[in-house]
């Protein structure tokens, strides 16, 4: 099998690129430094060249606050640009891996939120990347689309965000208010390489089971860590930004749940895994 991965430099590719070479896959790694997703020509170039059997899309504009701003840049890689990917993959018969988020919705509920439940994002960040998916789903039937939250793994995020801060010694605060599920780059991965085994098409949840405040998740940090750190809890509105973000953000695996089954571990499980490999 041959899989072209986009944002192979990110989180999510780094983790995806290490899985995979222990299979018998030949990996084609793509970033913004050698295909733009953003332009037609460059995707059905890459494609009809490469004719990768299967598409991974992990790029994106994930800077929440700068969409705000960048919106412009914001549609053409978060939707244009999974778009001209989608419709390169249908055109020569392969397969497409979108990657979405939690943004999507508004965050206004108090419960784990299905793949059947209604979307409203709040953001340009969440509205592009829904965008993004309706135009995937719409130009290659044989798509996944995987909506995560709360994602770590290789690269800067808020796990190492945490440890730095509380190696400075000055006292910490941390948001308490905003719930959701920490996501290890290692399951998310799983997940992905399981449903492309399966042919398992179709919308998916995947972040790790369980769920906390950012303030439990830099808790369960400096617990594990062995760290003494001053944490102070803070609401919401004590951080003002430019991107509204979700206060309740938990999505439940659902539709893995009713097909392949749910194969993510208890985010505290993930988070220790993760830190003994730092």
């Amino acid at each position: 099998m041959r899989i072209l991965i986009t944002g192979a430099n990110g989180q999510l590719g780094r983790e995806l690129t290490k899985q995979y070479r222990n299979e018998n896959v030949e990996l084609i790694l793509t970033d913004v430094d050698n295909l733009d997703i953003t332009k037609v020509d460059e995707v059905f170039n890459i494609m009809i060249e490469k004719r990768p059997d299967v598409v991974i899309n992990c790029a994106a504009h994930t800077a929440v606050d700068k969409c705000e701003e960048d919106v412009e840049n914001a549609y053409r890689i978060n939707t244009i640009g999974p778009k001209n990917l989608a419709a390169a993959a249908f055109a020569i018969g392969a397969e497409i891996v979108q990657v979405s988020t939690d943004y999507v919705f508004d965050g206004e509920g108090n419960a784990p939120l299905t793949e059947f439940d209604r979307t409203n994002p709040q953001t340009v960040y969440g509205e592009t990347k829904l965008q993004g998916e309706e135009l995937v789903k719409s130009l290659n039937p044989r798509h996944y689309v995987v909506r995560t939250a709360w994602l770590y793994g290789d690269g800067n995020n808020f796990v190492k965000t945490m440890i730095k801060l509380g190696e400075s010694g000055n006292e910490v605060k941390v948001v308490s208010d905003q719930v959701g599920s920490p996501t290890s780059t290692v399951d998310l991965a799983n997940v992905i390489r399981d449903l492309i085994k399966n042919k398992n098409y179709g919308t998916f949840h995947a972040t790790c089971k369980g769920m906390c405040s950012w303030f439990d998740f830099a808790q369960e940090i400096f617990r594990l860590k062995n760290m003494d750190v001053k944490l102070v809890p803070c609401t919401t509105e004590e951080f003002p930004r430019p991107a509204k973000r979700p206060k309740y953000s938990v999505l439940r695996n659902y539709s893995l749940e009713l097909t392949t089954g749910d194969i993510t571990r208890d985010w505290k499980e993930s988070l220790k895994e993760y830190l003994a490999t730092l």
